[in-house]
């Protein structure tokens, strides 16, 4: 017998027909909606019997599908029901009903219709399904409604309401009908009662608030259309209670509406709330001109702050929510416009503009007072007291600093001279003329390094002379040639330039991830913004924190700007071997300003990165060169009169390194975590007396194996053996109070474990920084210096600016160290053109306050410009 494979394969309904590969022909039989499949091998000549026989047995199986399967039947009851009329009926597998209700839909008036289910029986082994059927969409829900928490608990709710999705109609006005279809599987009666009415206020007013109940299980949502001329506009929902928790949601005009706790963060915008929500909309994210305002109370207040329950004993424990129900009110009111964002603009460069015009008119003055100066210095008729008047006199100290044999100041090279020379407050200077410091400030840089200097031992042994004196002058620690340390502090500003591109390129890229997160996912938790007063622009959710931190980069590029007139106009002063430029006053070294003014630069544009997006994990962004400023300013301090021991830029920086490294563990792993903050404390502790024990003996001392027999040594000889003080008394008094300080905040950090570690480590780093600066301030004025009238100036300006910017910094518009929601309770309306809050406003003074300190550091000793070395002193 041969038989042809072939690949066409040919059906019918009754015995159908499959040919296959292998020559194998399948007829199946369908009896209802089974099928039986009955192989053969391919034979033409028994393609009838195989017929016949396909015949026979479809309708065998028929008969025995009709006697022996049980017969299954139902009644269907479809009621004509009316709105707002309750419906007490019961429910079986055997019977079913179908209620009926029909309304007028209008294309200009959207009627809200809800539907309201109670079940009535307890115990209901089987639940009741409710099926409602539109034109254009279906719902359908279960009674009791079975809703989900944390790790997998079960919360059983008898009470059901929902909202039904009204989708948009083309026709003017028509007369729709929708179904609710009640059926269940159980084979006793399930008692229940309905009830279907029109929700009144189904559509939001604009600037008209509106109150409404809310549980998990009946959960609102209401329509809002976008009046012509508004283009934006803002969603505040609030509540008397901060619990039960809760999520208000923005989504678009489509069914289903995703309005339960389980699926409201499908779609749209939301953001969990206690108390106070607040979500900014705009017409563009939205072609049909108008959304859904959803609000969903959760089964469990976990996610904003609240307590977790008792994990249940069993893993299918049915659980009793309690009372869930919550108040609110919702209101939707217009967004600032387009003008209020030119306003906003317009003054925020206004304000910092005005200090670039303030600075020119301050730097003419500043010149038309030294061309006076100058004239009267090249007047004849000058006599020789109002020349010193003009130039200054030498600072006398009002406690016995050292004998010092001449007061007067004068510029004459005979004068200098002498001064290099003599025996009383310098350590051997080489008498030399000014044609020959002329004539080696000509040399190359790079003929000339640092290690020239300090290497030889009969060196090394004169600065432990030095340096150990009692009483020091600024000539003792300025020794080293000036290009040298001039070479030693740019690198400052090299190095900070290049962290600063190597640390904003993957900062910039991270914050707009971020921010594409948060706009595609419409999740409004990821990022702490003060929700009242966040002005979106583009794909920026809050401009307004952005815009604000301009101030920062304005003022700082001006800082740079004066630092680099004053570097040229030294500059000049050296190339014409002024004698008052080379031997007068604190020595002039820029490099640190130069750093800091990057700094304060840096700092504006990671703040406005860390705005983007505010969150716990980049708040280090709006922080790392807080840490860089606060430093740098220290060093710039302690430079000033100690230029030759001055920290070098590679040491610095690797501090700072160590801080950041730090800030990031302590937010990482610090958040009630007693090991680390225990180690954290003994390392502040041990830093703090390293820096302290460098600073008093001025860099004279070595760690080393013998450090140990060293100490107990001065205890003994000191101490014990004879009591005699400390014999550097000022350094002494600085050191202790900076350990008080220190030892302070390492015990209140040991004690109380802020959350907010890097503000604690900020704080730390701020209150080293005010110390120190009041103790040079004070030190200069009981040195009998003065503070000239820009300084002083600058001093107070300074001091009320700060005053004011931390106010408003304390004002807490929003806090990572809570949850979202909790920390929306502090989001407050915007003060400022209604477009700045509070926090814009700390950013515009604390950047004008920083600017200002900047320019403290700069001018508080411009009065020794005209001062020997020899005759300032150090402290």
């Amino acid at each position: 017998m041969t038989s042809h494979r072939r690949a066409v394969s040919t059906q019918q309904r009754d015995g159908e027909r499959v040919r296959t590969d292998a020559g194998w022909r399948t007829d199946r039989i369908y009896i209802g909606s089974t099928s039986v499949s009955v192989f053969s091998q391919a034979d033409a000549g028994s393609r009838m019997l195989w017929w016949c026989c396909g015949s026979v047995l479809r309708l065998v199986l028929m008969l025995v599908f009709l006697f022996c399967c049980p017969a299954v039947s139902s009644t269907n009851d479809v009621v004509p029901a009316q709105f707002d009329v309750t419906y007490f009926d019961t429910v079986t597998s055997e019977k079913q009903t179908i209620y009926s209700y029909n309304h007028t839909v209008s294309r200009n008036k959207t009627e809200g219709v809800r539907v309201s289910v109670e079940l009535q029986s307890e115990s209901a082994l089987s639940p009741i399904l409710f099926v409602v059927r539109q034109k254009q969409a279906v719902l359908s829900f279960q009674v009791p409604l079975i809703l989900r928490g944390l790790y997998q608990r079960k919360y059983q709710y008898t009470q059901v309401s929902r909202t039904l999705c009204q989708p948009p109609t083309k026709a003017m006005s028509e007369t729709q009908f929708f179904y609710v279809d009640v059926s269940t599987l159980a084979s006793s009666g399930i008692s229940y009662q309905l009830r279907v009415s029109r929700v009144d206020s189904f559509t939001l007013q604009t600037d008209k608030k509106f109150s409404f109940n809310a549980t998990p299980s009946q959960p609102q949502f209401f329509k809002y259309v976008f009046p012509e001329g508004v283009d934006t506009v803002i969603v505040k929902v609030n509540s008397q209670k901060n619990f039960p928790c809760s999520v208000m949601s923005i989504q678009d005009i489509q069914c289903p509406v995703y309005d339960l706790d389980n699926n409201v963060a499908f779609i749209g915008m939301y953001q969990t709330m206690t108390t106070r929500s607040a979500i900014t909309v705009q017409r563009k994210d939205f072609p049909s001109n108008s959304f859904y305002v959803v609000v969903v109370v959760k089964t469990e207040d976990e996610a904003c702050g609240g307590p977790l329950r008792f994990y249940p004993l069993l893993p299918d424990e049915l659980l009793d929510a309690g009372n869930r129900s919550k108040t609110l009110d919702v209101i939707v009111s217009p967004a600032i416009n387009s003008e209020v964002y030119v306003m906003g603009m317009l003054f925020c460069l206004g304000i910092f503009l005005s200090f670039y015009l303030l600075t020119f008119l301050v730097a003419c003055l500043e010149n038309k007072r030294m061309n006076r100066k100058r004239e009267g210095l090249l007047n004849p008729d000058t006599s020789p007291a109002e020349t010193a008047s003009l130039l200054g006199k030498a600072p006398v100290s009002p406690y016995e600093y050292g004998s010092f044999a001449d007061n007067g100041s004068t510029l004459s090279s005979e004068a200098v001279t002498d001064s290099l020379t003599s025996t009383d407050g310098n350590y051997g200077y080489m008498e030399r003329s000014l044609e020959s410091i002329s004539r080696s400030r000509q040399e190359s840089l790079s003929s000339v390094e640092e290690d020239d200097y300090d290497t030889l031992a009969d060196i090394d042994s004169d600065k432990n002379i030095v340096r150990t004196k009692k009483f020091l002058c600024v000539s003792d620690l300025a020794r080293k040639d000036k290009r040298i340390l001039s070479k030693k502090y740019q690198i400052y500003f090299w190095n900070i330039a290049t962290i600063a591109v190597f640390y904003a390129l993957p900062v910039i890229q991270l914050v707009i991830t971020y921010q594409t997160v948060v706009n595609v996912t419409g999740n409004q938790d990821i990022c702490y913004y003060n929700f009242l007063c966040a002005h979106p622009l583009g794909a920026l959710s809050s401009f307004n924190n952005i815009l604000s931190n301009l101030g920062y980069v304005l003022l700082g590029l001006l800082f740079l700007l004066i630092v680099l007139q004053r570097d040229i106009l030294h500059n000049r002063a050296l190339e014409r071997n002024d004698n008052t430029a080379l031997e007068c006053g604190i020595p002039k070294h820029f490099g640190l300003y130069y750093a800091m003014g990057t700094a304060l630069m840096m700092e504006g544009l990671l703040s406005a990165c860390y705005h983007v997006c505010p969150n716990y994990t980049n708040f280090q962004f709006d922080t790392s060169f807080m840490y860089m400023i606060a430093g740098l300013c220290m060093l710039k301090l302690y430079q000033k009169r100690h230029p030759d021991i001055n920290a070098s830029a590679y040491s610095a920086y690797a501090c700072l390194a160590a801080v950041i490294f730090f800030s990031v563990l302590g937010v990482v792993f610090g958040k009630g975590n007693m090991a680390f903050w225990i180690v954290f404390s003994v390392i502040h502790i041990l830093a703090t007396m390293l820096l302290s024990t460098q600073l008093y003996y001025m860099g004279r001392w070595r760690l080393d194996s013998g450090i140990m027999r060293r100490m107990l040594y001065v205890i003994y000889t000191d101490c014990i053996r004879q009591c005699s003080g400390p014999m550097y008394i000022d350094r002494m008094v600085l050191l202790v109070m900076g350990n008080i300080v220190n030892w302070s905040l390492a015990a209140y950090g040991l004690i109380n474990r802020p959350n907010d570690f890097a503000s604690y480590l900020l704080a730390i780093a701020i209150c080293n920084l005010l110390l120190y600066f009041a103790f040079y301030i004070i030190m200069k004025l009981r040195s009998g210096e003065r503070i000239q009238c820009l300084a002083l100036v600058c001093v107070l300006f300074t001091a009320v600016v700060w005053g004011f910017a931390l106010f408003f910094f304390f004002q807490g518009l929003s806090t990572w160290q809570k949850t979202p929601a909790e920390s929306r309770e502090h989001n407050r309306e915007c003060i400022l053109l209604s477009f700045f809050d509070d926090h814009d406003i700390w950013h515009f003074l604390s950047s004008i306050a920083m600017f200002g300190s900047f320019l403290v550091l700069l001018t508080m000793d411009d009065d020794l410009d005209s001062v020997q070395r020899d005759k300032i002193y150090v402290f």
